[in-house]
């Protein structure tokens, strides 16, 4: 039984295609925020292409985040895992915060959360959150440094680099030779999808608990890693426009658009290059553009950077973008389902579609 559905989804077939990644080329420096790389070869092959004769099989993936939060979610988690892995999608993503900004940042519960990741059938593929690092230096976190929780989650839950969780993991192309084996991308029948690390707390510049100001590794660990982001996302464009995706899909965590607070530009101010980014790379782009986050914990489907969005005022940029259409999944205690997303680049009319399965 259906929760609620959003768009007609096409059923999903048998006979699902190998995943196949972008080209696994030498990671590039950090480029300056929004940078496309001057040449394509390095960034993308034909593999996102949809196939000669136009007929792309569809395929499903889920897409969940802002859980398990609370030691009754953590005991539930091996049964949702299992509604999922009995939808039979291809892939699942986790949006990022695996626990409540209130539990400690324990190394050990990070091994739990991979073991629990390590359930999925298929591809898990996991972008952090602010609740499982930078959050960390709260008393009631842990009083950890965030950096140095920010280094562990990466040797926990990222073991392999260039390659995801889930039982059946898949390769990806991964910014790792650059620090970030978050970031990556990887293309299936039409469609390029783009992963990259941004969370709340202004992206880690707020400042942290016994602090009188933002530390200077604090700011450029943030620095870095949004240059890696934009320009992961830069390539997965270029990629898409080389190959003739019909599609490019951005996962991240942190909500930048969230229409259930009231915004405080001051505490928004590290988002700019990756709105601008957005709306630059999107507007060069002749497909669909889909962003899925969580962070706010509430189901919100809009389109955030259209003609007289206040969002575009508030971040200071540069033009607008119709095309981007944002989805935000549920999470925290609204967690009674998850999103089943039909992928099909062959449609005429929309590339996504996606209904609520309760868990």
């Amino acid at each position: 039984m259906r929760v609620r559905s959003f768009a007609p989804a096409a059923a999903a077939v048998a006979a699902l295609a190998t995943f196949l990644p972008a080209q696994a080329s030498p990671a590039p420096s950090v480029a300056p925020a929004g940078t496309v790389p001057a040449s394509a070869a390095s960034v993308s092959t034909a593999f996102g292409a949809v196939p000669a004769d136009g007929k792309a099989t569809p395929y499903r993936f889920a897409v969940i985040g802002d859980m398990p939060y609370g030691s009754t979610q953590l005991a539930q988690m091996p049964a949702w895992i299992s509604k999922i892995n009995a939808q039979n999608p291809v892939m699942t993503f986790h949006v990022g915060d695996i626990k409540t900004s209130a539990r400690r940042c324990d190394s050990y519960y990070m091994t739990k959360i991979l073991t629990l990741f390590n359930r999925f059938n298929t591809a898990l593929i996991y972008t952090p959150g602010d609740n499982e690092w930078a959050d960390c230096h709260q008393k009631a976190s842990g009083s950890y440094n965030p950096l140095e929780r920010l280094a562990k989650l990466r040797s926990v839950m990222y073991p392999t680099p260039g390659r995801t969780l889930g039982k059946a993991p898949l390769p990806v192309s991964s910014q790792s030779s650059s620090g970030f084996p978050e970031n990556v991308r990887l293309a299936r029948d039409g469609i390029v999808y783009v992963v990259v690390h941004s969370v709340g707390a202004n992206d880690d510049l707020e400042v942290w608990t016994g602090r009188n100001n933002v530390t200077p590794a604090q700011r450029a660990e943030e620095t870095k890693r949004m240059g890696s982001a934009t320009h992961t996302i830069a390539a997965a464009f270029q990629q898409a426009k080389d190959t003739g995706a019909k599609a490019v899909v951005i996962v991240l965590h942190v909500d930048m658009f969230d229409p259930t607070h009231t915004p405080v530009p001051a505490k928004l101010t590290a988002y700019k290059p990756l709105v601008q980014t957005l709306i630059t790379q999107a507007n060069q782009f002749r497909g669909q553009v889909y962003l899925f986050n969580g962070d706010s914990h509430e189901y919100n489907v809009d389109n955030p950077l259209q003609s007289g969005s206040k969002w575009l005022s508030i971040y200071g940029v540069n033009g607008y973008s119709t095309k981007l259409q944002r989805i935000t999944v549920d999470g925290d205690q609204n967690v009674r389902s998850f999103l089943l997303v039909t992928a099909n680049s062959g449609a005429t009319g929309p590339v996504l579609s996606w209904t609520s399965v309760p868990f």
